[in-house]
């Protein structure tokens, strides 16, 4: 690691008011990504601002016909949530499923939504669910969230505070894991709402988590598994590397999908 300062903020808007006063301050909350990064020396912040002690960025509530979970929430708490289990039963079983139940205990709602990786699964639910981020700031909706690999929408100096999602009919999720890292090669997260069908996929998109258009269409005007017969996800549009070509990952999506209809007939 490179030397950097360590400053525990007791606020959101203390956290907000260094990043603004130090442009190579950043952010730790878990630390699941940013601890890895900063032992190969592939970051140097000048300060670590810590937020996992502010108890206004943790919780999980029940608003209506929305449930709100704070930035500061860990994997774990989401997972085995009454009010979760209760409001959105496949959002729990999300949280199940990200990494090892090391990181489910550390890891938080917020620094996964703010970091954005390609291959992390709540990107999906949040895009699925049409959720909306809450920030120190302004409240931003998911199709205007996520804006690339590894990118947001955040300014300097914005933090999640928190994350309101719409209570669907139903919702379910389904990803297909590398069998060494664990990362999604392909998952999808498949939601039903008084809208309509609502598509997202992870792990697999060049530009990072997307909707899957195509099949949104067809399973909102027949939601069956048979609804999604000759439509394909243009490889074109999917990313190659060694652990999957486009074509491959293309097949992964069709079948996840398959998978997520499927536990919803049933």
């Amino acid at each position: 690691m490179y030397n950097f300062d360590y400053t525990r903020a007791g606020s959101a808007e203390q956290a907000a008011q260094i990043l603004t006063d130090d442009e190579d301050a950043t952010l730790i909350a878990g630390g699941q990504t940013l601890i890895p990064t900063l032992k190969q020396r592939l970051a140097a912040p000048s300060k670590l601002v810590d937020i996992s002690g502010i108890d206004d960025l943790r919780g999980i509530t029940r608003e209506g016909d929305r449930l709100a979970i704070g930035a500061m929430t860990r994997h774990a708490e989401v997972q085995t949530s009454d009010i979760v289990r209760d409001a959105i039963p496949g959002l729990a079983e999300l949280a199940g499923l990200i990494g090892d139940p090391h990181v489910r205990h550390r890891g938080t709602l917020g620094g996964s939504v703010a970091n954005n990786d390609p291959a992390a699964d709540y990107p999906a639910a949040l895009l699925a669910l049409g959720a909306t981020v809450t920030t120190n700031k302004r409240e931003i909706v998911a199709d205007d969230f996520f804006v690339g690999l590894f990118e947001t929408a955040l300014d300097e100096g914005e933090i999640v505070t928190r994350v309101s999602f719409p209570i669907p009919k139903a919702m379910a999720y389904a990803k297909h894991r590398n069998p060494a890292s664990r990362y999604a090669l392909a998952g999808v997260c498949v939601a039903r709402l008084d809208q309509g069908v609502r598509v997202a996929v992870i792990g697999s998109g060049q530009d990072g988590v997307f909707r899957w258009e195509a099949a949104e269409q067809a399973l909102t005007a027949d939601f069956s598994t048979g609804a999604l017969d000759g439509i394909e996800v243009d490889p074109d549009t999917l990313m190659s590397d060694i652990h999957g070509q486009a074509d491959y990952r293309a097949n992964l999506i069709r079948v996840m999908t398959l998978q997520a209809v499927g536990r919803l007939q049933g």
